[in-house]
């Protein structure tokens, strides 16, 4: 089973999750705004891909954070901005057995299987 991560007015997470039930492929969905996001999956999520894939550099957020913080971010601070604020993660993170996918374009849907 695969598990999705994400927040449920994300275009591609909305994308992603029909074509995961069109095509009958098993799998449970992670609202990180409204459940949260636990310190040990961002860990594994940065270990596997990085924390530079991981941080949306794109979004409301970032652009809203000063700019003193953005000129200054590294892994360690990342981090702790992510579990703070998970809508700085790009979207969606799967997990599927022991391999982590972040985004999804035509790259991530191969590597998922679809």
């Amino acid at each position: 089973m695969i598990k999705i991560y994400g927040i449920k007015n994300c275009d591609t997470c909305r994308k992603a999750l029909k074509i995961f039930v069109g095509a009958g492929i098993e799998h449970s969905y992670h609202d990180f705004r409204v459940e949260g996001l636990s310190a040990e999956s961002l860990d594994s999520w940065v270990k596997s891909v990085g924390w530079e894939k991981l941080l949306n550099r794109r979004g409301t957020t970032w652009r809203n954070l000063s700019d003193e913080i953005k000129n200054t971010v590294d892994e360690s601070a990342a981090r702790e901005l992510m579990l703070e604020n998970p809508t700085l993660i790009k979207r969606p993170v799967f997990e599927k057995e022991d391999k982590v996918v972040v985004g999804f374009t035509k790259n991530e849907q191969a590597l998922l299987g679809l």
